[in-house]
């Protein structure tokens, strides 16, 4: 009988630890799923804001602030026809522009900008004259646009001056923000310190007006 008993209480022993090393066996997949769940997440959320970093040409995301939306709106003052706002960031620039009268777009690499960009834009009741890309600015055309806005920094400044140089047409205004062009002399400045804008009317830059009165046949009298 007592034989029985310790066995009994042996193969309760044993229920017992098989039990509990299941147990732990599940919370620690639990706890492996838990961590592996929320390192996936972190890595989505922030890969979008480091890698513009690691480009040759770092183009990060700051805020523009309401000082310079106005200075750019001024900038645009009797103009028309299409805007192009480049690296479009939250999308404010882009909004601001459909608000009065433009058709706007924005070319953003971050798509968590661009998906928020669209949200606010909606919100705003304007997401009918914008549109927002999730492109590489270097890899877009912007031959089509009469109106470019430039968020920009000192080492991308050349080689975008020279991109936009080669694609506008001689009747855009590009508007420089914080940073202005090393070439081109600016036809138009506002603002002072980080809120300061520059605009650069393409047909004096490039010498357009130039060219038509040189290549304009002469009337007789």
């Amino acid at each position: 009988m007592s034989e029985l008993l310790e066995k009994e209480s042996h193969a309760a022993g044993r229920r017992e630890d098989c039990e509990g090393s299941s147990r732990r066996r599940s919370w620690g997949l639990l706890v492996t799923a838990g961590v592996g769940g929320t390192l996936v997440a972190l890595y989505a959320a922030v890969t979008p804001f480091v890698t513009p970093a690691l480009r040759k040409v770092c183009l990060p995301f700051v805020p523009a602030t309401s000082t310079q939306i106005q200075n750019v709106l001024k900038m645009l003052e009797n103009r028309s026809g299409s805007l192009v706002d480049i690296g479009s960031g939250d999308g404010r620039i882009v909004i601001a522009a459909a608000k009065r009268g433009f058709k706007a777009v924005g070319y953003e690499l971050n798509p968590w900008l661009v998906w928020y960009s669209r949200y606010r834009a909606w919100r705003d009741g304007v997401h009918q004259n914008t549109r927002f890309y999730i492109s590489d600015l270097w890899k877009v055309s912007f031959s089509g646009y009469t109106n470019v806005v430039v968020f920009g920094v000192p080492d991308m400044m050349p080689q975008l001056e020279k991109k936009l140089e080669e694609e506008l047409e001689c009747s855009a205004r590009i508007i420089a923000c914080r940073f202005p062009f090393p070439c081109w002399i600016p036809d138009h400045t506002t603002g002072e310190g980080i809120d300061t804008v520059w605009a650069y009317d393409l047909k004096h830059s490039r010498g357009c007006e130039t060219k038509s009165l040189e290549t304009t046949p002469e009337t007789e009298s």
